[in-house]
């Protein structure tokens, strides 16, 4: 028997095109099915009256024909039947009762209009039921054999891993349905796990569902051999989907997770969709949600800038901003493959695919004088984005004279030329590290904050300040994954040390906000959350990794890092905005003529070349830069 339908299965599925059945073959079995309904209709109708029976033979040609066209229409026969799903089945009954509707009620027309002709081309009401009834369920049921037939005996073997799915709710069920559809799926789910107390002890398709109390436990783990926890909640809160999350990790299980509902597919799970966890899903907040009127009176239809455009942070400027429909977005920077690959990207976007008119891209750097004032020239930006900086810590330390002249002398001009040109706003990405800097990264955007902050006139200055950005080039994140990957050690600088973090699109839709918001002179910083332990970040991606045997050492602090981030949001020196999470901080002001006279000095000691007297003067201008660098910190004496 089992060789019959292995041959039946090999002619339907393997002797065609693509290992397909041809769409034809589909509809002319549907309408088998029609023509076969019809004669059991009746027969079950008229199995004493043999006269009638007869009589309602006649319309066997004509009465399935309003079901073809319906067919058509709605094209049932469409999908692979072996991937039979519930949409196909949705085309089933829609196309079935559309056409019982349309015997019903033209039936009743011809009655009340022409008796006669009713008598003679319609089978009795009862007839049609049936016949809708059984059309329908023959349909179905012809799709669900194919599937399960074709799950049988092709399936490719695989290794099944056990598989508990958090979530008895709409998400888990269709989870269920979809790894159970998936002929090439590792995960074997052998329960769920609910939280709610009223669902606990029922069963899903066999599936029984477990308290968190029964499942989640080293006991219940080891005894069903379970590998794999699935979070199937999309609706749930970040705070108790990290709960779970780490919950799953202490376990040593692959935490997976799904898509919010908002991004399945026709209203189902594809396995494709079933993600690990990543450590943004544990460090992440709940999502900041921001009105657009702020940013849309801003950007639309105005012409923007955005430097450092092909960088973590400017990329995402750029993609945020042309949302707001500007009237050209003018992206720049100096790195020509990034900037190459951030252009491919931008224009094979489908949403921006209409607007390549609307975006320029521009390689250069921002300390070329001659360069940017053609950019200015050409273009004549209304709203300045200022992202382009040298921000790695260490490596500033090693070359003083670069980054004061792209952080400082770039940012000045930059913001000349803003002031020249007759730019409406100027927005600054700045970072936490300006604060008491004690390396020569943080020290430069200090020293760019308090000259753009100092400039006086129509165009207005505003500054943002940040932490660390979850994925962005110069976050740990991806330097750990690195490691990982070469099977480690993960190096830590310091047990102790602890950074804010928050994500890239939050962190740019802040800027966009604050910008917005910004009146001139503003140095805004935003809500960071709580702080992060650099080691319990570097252990977690071990476990997300399933690789506990990877080492963490410590290898002491890095010249110019601090061991802790200052903390931004002190209610001491910030005041509330319209936006709770951003604050406006309290600094020093200075006057233009102060300014001008630091940085010229400045300036001529970056002429000399000598980084020693380079940092100096930035001690001067900045008199809370105490240096964690040997070499520099003698200075401070």
């Amino acid at each position: 028997m089992r060789k019959l339908i292995r041959h039946f299965c090999d002619f339907v599925f393997g002797k065609h095109k693509n290992n397909t059945l041809p769409r034809i073959w589909i509809l002319a079995v549907d309408m088998g099915i029609v023509v076969f309904a019809y004669i059991l209709a009746v027969l079950m109708y008229f199995s004493t009256d043999l006269a009638d029976l007869v009589i309602n033979w006649k319309l066997i040609w004509i009465y399935p024909l309003p079901y073809l066209i319906a067919f058509l229409i709605s094209k049932t026969y469409d999908g692979m039947l072996r991937y039979s799903g519930f949409n196909d089945i949705r085309k089933i009954l829609s196309s079935c009762s559309l056409t019982f509707v349309f015997y019903i009620v033209s039936k009743f027309l011809f009655i009340k209009f022409l008796p006669w002709v009713a008598i003679e081309i319609y089978p009795p009401f009862v007839i049609i039921f049936y016949h809708y009834l059984i059309t329908m369920v023959m349909m179905i049921i012809l799709r669900l054999v194919i599937r399960r037939m074709y799950n049988e005996n092709y399936k490719t073997p695989t290794v099944k891993q056990n598989t508990i799915i958090y979530g008895a709710g709409d998400g888990g069920t269709m989870l269920l349905r979809t790894l159970s559809q998936d002929t090439t799926s590792k995960l074997r789910v052998i329960a769920f796990v609910d939280d709610n107390p009223k669902r606990v002890g029922s069963q899903i398709n066999t599936i029984k569902i477990l308290s968190p109390a029964t499942a989640m436990t080293e006991e219940f783990i080891k005894k069903h051999k379970v590998e794999v926890m699935v979070l199937a909640i999309p609706s749930l809160d970040e705070k108790r989907s990290k709960e779970i999350m780490e919950q799953g990790l202490a376990l040593n299980l692959i935490v997976k997770t799904i898509p919010p509902f908002t991004k399945w597919v026709d209203g189902e799970i594809k396995s494709n969709q079933i993600q690990d966890v990543k450590i943004e899903d544990l460090l992440g907040r709940q999502p900041i949600t921001l009105g657009k009127e702020n940013v849309t009176r801003e950007i639309k239809d105005k012409v923007v800038l955005v430097t450092g455009a092909a960088g973590s942070i400017g990329s995402e400027i750029c993609r945020q901003a042309m949302q707001y429909n500007p009237t050209k977005l003018i992206m720049l920077d100096q790195a020509e493959s990034p900037m190459y690959d951030f252009q491919f990207e931008m224009n094979n976007t489908p949403e921006f695919k209409k607007k390549r008119d609307k975006m320029a891209f521009v390689i250069t750097n921002v300390k070329d004088p001659i360069r940017m004032r053609e950019v200015f020239e050409q273009y004549h930006p209304q709203v300045v984005f200022h992202a382009a900086a040298y921000k790695h810590v260490p490596f500033m330390e090693e070359n003083a004279y670069e980054a004061v002249f792209v952080n400082v002398f770039g940012t000045k001009l930059v913001a000349d030329l803003a002031i020249e040109y007759g730019v409406e706003k100027f927005v600054m990405i700045s970072t936490d590290k300006a604060v008491n800097p004690t390396n020569v990264m943080g020290a430069t955007k200090r020293i760019a904050e308090i000259y753009t902050q100092s400039r006086q006139g129509n165009t207005k200055f505003i500054t943002t300040r940040f932490g660390n950005v979850l994925g962005s080039n110069g976050s740990v994140v991806p330097l750990f994954r690195k490691q990982i990957e070469q099977g480690g050690p993960i190096t830590v600088t310091d047990r102790r040390i602890t950074r804010f973090f928050m994500t890239i699109p939050e962190a740019c839709s802040l800027v966009l906000e604050a910008g917005s918001i910004g009146e001139g002179g503003d140095i805004f910083v935003f809500d960071m959350g709580e702080k992060v332990k650099i080691w319990d970040l570097a252990e977690k991606m071990r476990k997300l990794a399933h690789r506990p045997e990877i080492e963490i050492v410590e290898t002491g602090l890095r010249p110019g890092e601090k061991l802790y981030e200052e903390v931004l949001a002190n209610e001491e020196n910030t005041i509330k905005t319209e936006n709770e999470k951003i604050m406006h901080a309290i600094v020093r002001k200075y006057e233009t003529s102060e300014v001008d006279s630091m940085i010229e000095k400045l300036h001529n000691e970056l002429e000399t070349c000598d980084e020693m007297k380079i940092v100096a003067q930035m001690k001067v201008i900045v008199p809370e830069f105490k240096s964690n660098n040997s070499i520099f910190s003698q200075l401070d004496k």
